[in-house]
C-alpha cells in the first residue's frame, strides 16, 4: 500500500506553506498528496451565537483553498482534501498511522503554530509513527532542486538509526542533493569512562577517529543502497542541537532521529529536535527511531 504524504491545514500561512512543500514533496517522491483539515464542533457553555453549518463551511473553505491552491502548482500530483471530524492532535496522530510522513506549518523562531497551537505540536511530533516535518513560510516553494544538502544527523549504533538515514537518503536522491552526515560527540564523564569503551578508542586512534569510523559503519550500507547519492561525513565536537544547527545552516532540509522521551505531563521531543524544531532555518524532519516504532505498535 502507498502511504501519502499527510499536511494539515487551519487557513494560515503556515499551514499553506507546509501544504505546498507537502505537494512538492510528494511531486518528488512520486507519492499521492493527502489534505486534512480537524474541525469538531463543539458548543460553547458560553452566551455568545454558535453558528455550526457557517463554522461547517469555513472548515470546508480552508480545505478547498489548500487543494487549490496545490494543484495550480503541482497538477501531476493525485490529491484528496478531507475535514476531518476529531480533535486537532487525535486527528493527526491517527492520519500518521497510514501516512509516509506528516507536513505541518511553523512560524518563525518560537513554538509550532498554525494548525497545532501551543504543545499541540510537540504531543504530535514526540507520539507520531511516522515521520514529521516542520516547515517555515518563508521556505517553502524556494528549495533548489539540486545543489544545497540535507543535513542528517546520526547517533548511537548503526541500527539505532537506520530509520533516519533510510529517510535522509531518499530525500537527497529525491532532490540530486549532497547529503551531509553529521555525528556531534563530547567527552563523557569520568564516571562513563570504562575499560571497554576506551580499548575500543584506543584502538581507533582516539575519541574522535573512534566517532568517525562509527558514522561511516552507520553509513556503508546507505551508500551501497544509493550509490549516486554524495556523502560528505561531518564529526564534530559540541552538543547534538549546536552542531546540527551549525551545519544546517544552509541546508534545504534537517533530519534527526528521537527517541521516546516520557514525563509526567506526556512525550517529550528530546534536547536536539527541540533546538532544531524552534531555531533551523530549513524544514525539519523528525523521524522516530526503531524502538519508537515497536513501542507504538
Amino acid at each position: 500500500m502507498t502511504r501519502a504524504v499527510v499536511t494539515g491545514v487551519d487557513g494560515s500561512p503556515e499551514s499553506l506553506a507546509a501544504a505546498e512543500w507537502a505537494a512538492r514533496e510528494a511531486a518528488l517522491r512520486g507519492l499521492p498528496l493527502r489534505i486534512v483539515h480537524a474541525w469538531l464542533w463543539q458548543p460553547l457553555d458560553v452566551p455568545v451565537v454558535q453558528d455550526e453549518e457557517a463554522q461547517g463551511r469555513s472548515a470546508h473553505a480552508v480545505i478547498r483553498e489548500a487543494e487549490t491552491r496545490v494543484a495550480n502548482r503541482y497538477p501531476d500530483v493525485p490529491v484528496t482534501a478531507e475535514v476531518v471530524s476529531a480533535a486537532a492532535v487525535a486527528a493527526l496522530l491517527s492520519e500518521a498511522e497510514r501516512a509516509g510522513m506528516l507536513v505541518l506549518g511553523s512560524r518563525g523562531h518560537g513554538a509550532l503554530a498554525g494548525f497545532l497551537l501551543g504543545s499541540y505540536g510537540q504531543q504530535v511530533i514526540a507520539a507520531a509513527s511516522c515521520p514529521v516535518v516542520s516547515v517555515r513560510a518563508p521556505d517553502a516553494g524556494t528549495e533548489e532542486a539540486g545543489g544545497r544538502e540535507v543535513v542528517v544527523g546520526q547517533q548511537g549504533q548503526p541500527e539505532d538509526s537506520d530509520h533516519v538515514l533510510e529517510f535522509a537518503f531518499e530525500a537527497a536522491a529525491a532532490r540530486g542533493a549532497t547529503l551531509r552526515a553529521v555525528r556531534a560527540w563530547s567527552l563523557p564523564p569520568i564516571f562513563a569512562y570504562s575499560p571497554g569503551s576506551m580499548r575500543l578508542a584506543d584502538e581507533a586512534g582516539g575519541l574522535e577517529p573512534f566517532e568517525k569510523k562509527a558514522l561511516e559503519h552507520a553509513l556503508d550500507p546507505w551508500r551501497k543502497k544509493y550509490p549516486t547519492v554524495t556523502v560528505i561525513p561531518h564529526v564534530e565536537m559540541g552538543s547534538a542541537g549546536q552542531v546540527l544547527l551549525s551545519a544546517s545552516t544552509r541546508a534545504q532540509l534537517l533530519v534527526l532521529g528521537r527517541r521516546v522521551h516520557r514525563s509526567p505531563i506526556g512525550g517529550r521531543i528530546g534536547s536536539a529536535a527541540h533546538a532544531a524544531l524552534h531555531h533551523a532555518a530549513c524544514p525539519v524532519a523528525v523521524v522516530p527511531h526503531r524502538e519508537n516504532l515497536a513501542a507504538s505498535r
